[in-house]
């Protein structure tokens, strides 16, 4: 329990630090799609890392799972990137808190994972507290959240192939599988955009392809001990620190309203912790 509630910290705190830098770059002008291939080209170097832990036992199952979490994975995180670069990350943080929702469906038809009424009671109360975030809040751009919305669509789907890939292989294995399919695809979408591959600082890059690979395998740590929906639930609460990020960094408002949010996802994020 130790090492799960330290992987979920861990995660908790590089997907909020990784959002930073997402947005940081996009604010000095370098394109969503240029930004999510050279994270996913990254990623893909330190995955060679894991070359003498990884099970090359590959079947048709594991390479139609492959396929699937590259493509949404790709996507979601190019929806993220394209939602930062146009709204507020306060402000389009919470949400994320959804994903579990969908999560939770595709887990139960595709991996059989049912959760129980305290579990769901759970993630009930972080999405309320997602809601409490919302009231008041500004959402002048609709295009950021309908970005957002996608994304967390795709995150939340992709997260079930990626259990599935742990499940049939090791968490190495789908840590390399998992950021050599984001290459693939992101690099199919850089062409289709036309962008030219080109940064305006390479610091934050550095930065964030360390974050999103501390992200994920501290991800796909968590996901081989709990139910996805689970985890992505008590994920959610990067959705905190994420605020306080973007109104300390980015100079966003809303504290008072969303530190009353904090508490009721804290108290659903102990729920199902103990469940």
């Amino acid at each position: 329990m130790i090492f799960v509630i330290s992987g979920v910290i861990t995660r908790i705190v590089s997907n909020s630090f990784l959002n930073v830098f997402q947005k940081i770059l996009t604010n000095k002008g370098n394109k969503p799609s240029v930004v999510n291939f050279y994270t996913y080209l990254g990623l893909t170097i330190i995955g060679l890392c894991f070359i003498p832990h990884i099970k090359f036992n590959f079947n048709a199952e594991v390479i139609i799972n492959f396929l699937c979490m590259g493509i949404l994975g790709a996507l979601g995180n190019y929806f993220i990137i394209k939602a930062l670069s146009l709204g507020e990350l306060s402000s389009l943080a919470p949400i994320n808190s959804y994903k579990p929702v969908v999560a939770l469906i595709i887990a139960f038809f595709y991996l059989k994972e049912i959760p129980s009424i305290t579990a769901i009671f759970g993630i009930l109360l972080i999405i309320l507290g997602t809601y409490v975030l919302h009231i008041g809040g500004k959402y002048n751009n609709k295009k950021a959240v309908f970005y957002r919305i996608l994304a967390l669509i795709f995150s939340g789907s992709e997260a079930v192939f990626i259990k599935k890939i742990i499940l049939l292989t090791n968490i190495p294995t789908s840590f390399a599988l998992w950021a050599f399919s984001g290459l693939i695809f992101s690099l199919l979408f850089l062409l289709c955009s036309k962008h030219k591959p080109t940064l305006t600082t390479a610091k934050y890059l550095l930065l964030l392809i360390l974050s999103v690979g501390l992200m994920q395998y501290s991800t796909n740590f968590v996901f081989s001990k709990i139910n996805v929906a689970y985890a992505l639930a008590l994920f959610q609460l990067s959705t905190l620190l994420s605020v306080f990020l973007g109104i300390n960094i980015f100079k966003e408002e809303g504290l008072k309203r969303k530190i009353i949010a904090s508490v009721i996802m804290i108290i659903g994020a102990v729920i199902i912790i103990i469940t």
